[in-house]
């Protein structure tokens, strides 16, 4: 991975020049939860200015690295990055509380997120992936291959956002996603259990056979229906 990292940083380096500010990789890689074929490597790059040039530039940049299998890096301004944190908290505060500096000064060191819509974007962000991953399980029921890849391709999404209801619900958050599962099962009364064994399937503590897709899903779904309650459950 680092050095997939240092190449990213040299060609933006190279593609941007002095309108780069700073590169920052952030989420499950920056505090090393990353596994593998299933992890993306996320990375925030500030610029100067972001317009119809700057996205040009990035083109061969950002092809190479979704060809490696990472989403596209998120390109925001300083200005941006000062101004959004009361529209994305859920987004800024990950990135504020686990982040390493690849490049250029840390401009998350004492940025302040505004929490104002918080609990409306945690509670909206659960129903919404809650919603999509009912239709793609619509699809793909019947074939235990795919319902697990889908198992385990969302379940980074749900951990995050479980451990934003936990801080929403004044319990400490851990940043790895066993640490989060473990305390929304102590603290929440949340079984978390089809969630661990997809997560040991991620980690490769089990094989694909191992795991049965459309018990474990059932349960799955049941978990992330007792989160969103608690969430609905906070004052609004």
């Amino acid at each position: 991975m680092e050095r997939v990292l240092n190449q990213l940083v040299e060609k933006l380096k190279k593609a941007f020049d002095d309108r780069l500010l700073s590169v920052v990789l952030y989420g499950s890689a920056a505090v090393g939860d990353y596994h593998g074929r299933f992890s993306d490597i996320n990375v925030l790059c500030v610029l100067r200015e972001l317009g119809p040039r700057e996205l040009a530039d990035s083109a061969p940049v950002v092809r190479w690295w979704r060809e490696l299998g990472n989403p596209s890096p998120l390109m925001l301004t300083a200005e941006e990055v000062k101004n959004s944190t009361d529209c994305f908290p859920i987004e800024f505060h990950d990135i504020v509380e686990r982040h390493r500096v690849l490049y250029g000064p840390d401009l998350m060191a004492g940025l302040e997120v505004d929490d104002t819509f918080y609990r409306a974007q945690v509670e909206h962000e659960l129903r919404a992936k809650l919603l999509r991953l009912r239709q793609k399980a619509a699809g793909v029921m019947r074939d235990k291959d795919l319902l697990r890849t889908l198992l385990a391709d969302s379940l980074p999404t749900f951990c995050t956002l479980f451990r934003h209801a936990l801080r929403l619900a004044g319990h400490q958050a851990p940043l790895e996603k066993r640490g989060v599962l473990l305390t929304v099962r102590e603290k929440l009364g949340v079984d978390t259990a089809p969630l661990e064994r997809i997560l040991d399937l991620r980690e490769g503590k089990i094989r694909a056979r191992q795991l049965d897709p459309a018990s474990v899903f059932e349960r799955y779904l049941s978990a992330i229906q007792s989160v969103v309650a608690v969430v609905d459950r906070l004052p609004k």
